[in-house]
Formats: C-alpha cells, structure tokens, sequence
C-alpha cells in the first residue's frame, strides 16, 4: 500500500521525534531539513497521485457475440512497489553534559540541563576553612559580652528565607560562655521557637539526661545550633539556609573555644566538618574544627524515634569523658 506525501512526512517527523528533535514546527520551511533524497521522492509521489486516471481503450471493431474471440488470459498485475524512502543519517549527538550535581555530590541528579543552568551547587566548606583561626584566646571575663555582641549583631534577622517561614524567635544560644564542652544540633523546633532558647523540648530533655550521665550539669556546657531559627515543619535546614547562618556559629565557637564539640546528628556534621558522609562513617573517631576536638554522634530527636541507639550514642559520650577527664554521675 502506497503512502501519501502527507504520510510519508508524518513518519519522518516521528523518526526526528525517536532521536530527540522536537523543534521542526519552529522552522518556516520544515521541509528543507529534509534529504534531497527523500524531497524527490515526496515530489515523485505527489506527481503520480495527482496525475488524471486514464479512460479505457475500447476496440475499433466490434466483435459478433457468435463469433467469440479468442482472448487471452490477463496476467495479473502486480501492486506498484513505492519507491523504498531512504532513512536520514543518523545526526551526531552533541557531547552530552556531565549530570548536575546535587549539592553535596553525594548523588548525582539525573537531569541533564543546559550549560547555563548545569551549574553545581558549591560543596560544603569546614569551618576551618570559613575564616582564619583566631591568633589569641578571649579572656574569660569578656567572653559573656562579646556574646552578647555577637546576638546584637544578628538583631532581628532577615538574612535568610527561615526569617520569612513562620519564625517567631531567633534561638541564640545557651550556657556556659567558659565552657569546656559545646554541643552543636540542628536547627530549632517548636518548642525552642516559642521560648528561645536551644534543646528545651522533648529531644532537649533527653540531651539534659545525656549531660547528667556524664557527671555535667546543663548550666557548665555550651549549646547551640547550625541554624538559629526554626525551619517549617522542623525539616533540615536548606544549604543557603544553613551557610548564611554559619558565620554567627563561627564566631560564638571562637569566643568559647571549648576543649570538645559535640555534633548531634548529619546536619551538624557536615557543616562543622564540610564533608558528607554517613554518620556512622563519622561516629567512633576524633575530628577537628576550630581549634577544638569534635566527636559525631547521633541527634537526641532521632534517639528518641530509634532508642536502640542510646548504647551507641553513649559510647561516643565515653569518648568525650575520656578526653576531658570526666567521671559518669552516680546512679542514683
């Protein structure tokens, strides 16, 4: 069965469309992207359909109905074999762009866009990296004030889009401005939002607990978090998010200069270390940060939804206490 111009071009544009190429409606003339080859071969078509039928010869002379003429059989007639339509060559695929990585490079995401938008998210930066190590210590009396500058200094926020989401307070921090030990969490919750100040829910009176366990008071540690006001619905704290905010975390740590760090949870981690890795790759070993020792454990909101972790959890607590010297509270 023969195909019209209209079928043949229908089948060429579904052949462009298997490779890819969706844009032939943009180009005034499609069919000059077309072969030559196949242009005439369209053109032979059109011609042999519009051409008019011809009328049927009849013989000159009549033949007598008694005289029956010797008639040959008729061969039959083969159906017209269309001319076969070349197939287009094939055209070279442009080099393909590398995957756009996702902002810890961790998993690359599948999309493949253009240049100007496969632009990578920056990796993570340590806080080592983020500014230079203070050259000397804060005496321990001015300590408290240069706290409270640097809380003036954030005044009421609006450097990130956490100021926009429905926060109500921004969560400085909490504690000792001498302290030898500093916990560093995630971002605050709801509980926090609405009083001010860091670990005071559920999760913060498991962290009390921990405190305890290790022969400390709430009172002689230091507890702060990445982001000072609460993300919607407590999820994790966006890059922006999180690396706007960072500068104020740098500074409190630097005026502490606690001997440990603590980090609760994979958000903490990672922006304090400036890697991303799993948490359990980061557990049971020493890091650095500012001059401090810094031990990863898990976050007490996810202690609380796995509490099989507590024994986990507990012996990156030893850790610590091993290296500052500290003696477990008695059981009472």
């Amino acid at each position: 069965m023969s195909l019209t111009p209209q079928q043949h071009l229908r089948a060429y544009v579904d052949y462009l469309r298997d490779l890819g190429i969706y844009d032939l409606y943009r180009r005034e003339n499609p069919a000059t992207l077309l072969p030559e080859s196949v242009r005439e071969a369209f053109a032979a078509e059109a011609k042999r359909v519009a051409a008019p039928a011809q009328a049927p010869v009849r013989p000159a002379t009549p033949v007598p109905r008694s005289v029956p003429a010797a008639v040959p059989p008729r061969a039959p007639v083969a159906p017209p074999v269309p001319s076969p339509v070349p197939r287009p060559p094939v055209p070279a695929r442009a080099t393909e762009q590398p995957p756009v990585a996702s902002y810890f490079d961790s998993e690359p995401s599948p999309l493949n866009l253009p240049p100007e938008l496969a632009v990578p998210m920056p990796k993570p930066v340590s806080f080592d990296q983020l500014a230079p190590l203070p050259t000397q210590i804060l005496p321990a009396a001015e300590r408290p004030a240069a706290l409270e500058a640097i809380r003036a200094d954030i005044g009421d926020c609006t450097r990130c889009p956490l100021a926009y989401a429905g926060r109500h307070t921004i969560v400085f921090a909490d504690g000792d401005p001498n302290a030898k030990l500093m916990f560093v969490g995630e971002g605050p919750g709801a509980d926090e939002d609405a009083s001010g100040l860091p670990f005071v829910g559920k999760a913060g009176q498991l962290l009390n607990n921990m405190i305890k366990a290790m022969g400390l008071q709430r009172e002689e540690v230091y507890i702060a978090n990445i982001v000072k006001c609460r993300p919607p619905g407590n999820r994790t704290p966006e890059p922006i998010e999180a690396n706007t905010c960072s500068q104020f975390l740098l500074r409190q740590i630097d005026i502490v200069r606690p001997q440990v760090i603590v980090a609760l949870g994979g958000t903490a981690a990672t922006y304090l270390l400036g890697v991303k890795q799993s948490l359990s790759s980061l557990r049971g070993r020493w890091h650095s940060t500012r001059g401090s020792k810094l031990v990863v454990t898990y976050h007490p909101a996810f202690l609380l939804r796995d509490p099989r972790q507590k024994g986990e959890a507990w012996k990156d607590l030893q850790m610590v206490m091993a290296e500052m010297g500290l003696k477990p509270a008695a059981k009472a």
